[in-house]
């Protein structure tokens, strides 16, 4: 119940506070890239159910001569760039806070099609409500594997408790200052997760 409150509290004064801002990005992303604004992908929360996840856009609807979507790297401009390495992309995100989808904390939501590939230690990342922020962003974030992340959201549903929101909150602060691990070695995203080969080979 207090995790619950301390979302709500902050997610409502932080979209209050940043409305400006929000308000700026939106047309920013509209001049820049065009419509929609907005991102919009269901992704697995709480117990695996899916939800709307809400971020600013980042990349252009660019495509090939065979209308196939150009890679994220030739699609993904300075502009864009530059909202990911701020955080700015995220803001949305605060009404997935506010409307109970998602926490300030917790393990990064990831794509629908990952479920199948998870191992059932890697599945207890839906233990709890995904998070805008997490233990493994504040460690390493884009620059670590999938299998430390996973370690890492798994160190988190143990362990989790006010204060280390609390704590993992104020170094998200922080991390978005200082706009590291953003990116992984040589992709504009994280390259998609196949599954853990060692547990494929048992």
């Amino acid at each position: 119940m207090l995790k619950r409150l301390l979302d709500i509290l902050v997610a409502a004064a932080a979209l209050l506070l940043l409305s400006p801002v929000i308000l700026m990005v939106w047309c920013m992303v509209r001049a820049k890239i065009g419509s929609p604004v907005l991102f919009r992908q269901d992704r697995p929360g709480l117990h695996a159910q899916t939800f709307r996840l809400c971020k600013f856009r980042t990349m252009s609807d660019a495509r090939d001569a065979n209308g196939d979507l150009l890679p994220d790297e030739a699609r993904l401009g300075p502009f864009g760039i530059a909202l990911r390495r701020w955080s700015l992309d995220e803001l949305p995100q605060l009404w997935n806070v506010l409307v109970g989808d998602m926490s300030l904390v917790g393990p990064r939501p990831l794509l629908v099609r990952y479920l199948a590939r998870y191992t059932p230690r890697q599945a207890r990342r839906h233990e709890v409500k995904p998070g805008i922020t997490g233990w493994a962003q504040i460690n390493g974030r884009n620059a670590l594997t999938w299998d430390q992340k996973f370690e890492l959201d798994l160190w988190y549903v143990e362990h989790q408790s006010l204060a280390l929101d609390l704590r993992i909150i104020a170094l998200t602060v922080g991390k978005v200052l200082r706009r590291s691990d953003v990116s992984a070695d040589s992709h504009a995203t994280m390259p998609e997760f196949m599954g853990t080969q060692s547990e494929k080979l048992k």
